[in-house]
């Protein structure tokens, strides 16, 4: 989906070269969720269940467009 892939450039271009190891890690499992549920978490439709997920979400939606 383009709008998620928005999302996730706007992080690469603001955070990623600053993230920790842990917050890159975080990024990286991101990616290997499912689009549906990026959107629906991105969204504000459900929530990760996972709490550190649900951090990185939180992060990259609070990020200046």
């Amino acid at each position: 989906m383009r709008e998620l892939d928005q999302l996730m450039l706007r992080y690469l271009d603001t955070r990623w070269q600053t993230a920790d190891e842990a917050e890159r890690g975080l990024f990286l499992q991101l990616l290997d969720c499912e689009d549906d549920k990026l959107w629906r978490w991105f969204m504000g439709l459900e929530r990760p269940e996972e709490e550190s997920i649900n951090a990185i979400v939180t992060l990259i939606s609070g990020l200046p467009h």
